[in-house]
């Protein structure tokens, strides 16, 4: 006994039916996925350090107070600075475009707005006024780069410096 495959109008309606039902399978997979935050990156010497961001809102706004609340939450990004080094912060594009400001241990430290995806400082700074032990320089500071238009706050993206040991 033979069978005989039809390949008529009713073979084509269900192959129609199965890529129309998979790809709405992906649509919806793809709607589920959480779209990442930008990233921004600290360098040290040939160290890098990358995270996204500890708290973001795509298309709107935070307040000053969820900023201040983010700046100070604990981080596991951390980088070693040691004395003399050049701390350099990237930025994703977006970030830069809307401009932003950093904060040291959850208090604004430079505030004047920075637009450009890439700038350096000194790594000693960040260590002066960190309210260390006897007036001494802290061992480490948290530093969170705050994505800031000049009027609204919009992600914030912390890191853990860590000044390098002088054994």
């Amino acid at each position: 006994m033979t069978h005989t495959i039809s390949r008529g109008k009713g073979s084509r309606t269900i192959r129609t039916a199965v890529a129309i039902g998979a790809a709405t399978l992906g649509l919806v997979a793809l709607s589920a996925c959480e779209k990442p935050t930008p990233r921004a990156t600290v360098t040290v010497g040939s160290d890098s350090v990358s995270t996204e961001a500890a708290c973001y809102e795509d298309n709107g706004k935070i307040s000053q107070d969820k900023v201040l609340s983010c700046a100070k939450e604990d981080t596991d990004t951390s980088i070693t600075v040691g004395q003399g080094d050049l701390l350099r912060i990237g930025v994703d594009p977006e970030i830069a475009e809307e401009g932003w400001v950093l904060f040291l241990n959850g208090q604004p430290a430079v505030t004047d707005r920075i637009t450009k995806t890439y700038r350096s400082f000194s790594g000693d700074a960040f260590f002066q006024n960190g309210g260390g032990q006897q007036g001494g320089e802290p061992q480490s500071v948290q530093l969170s780069i705050v994505e800031y238009d000049g009027s609204d706050y919009r992600g914030v993206w912390n890191y853990e410096l860590e000044r390098e040991s002088e054994d």
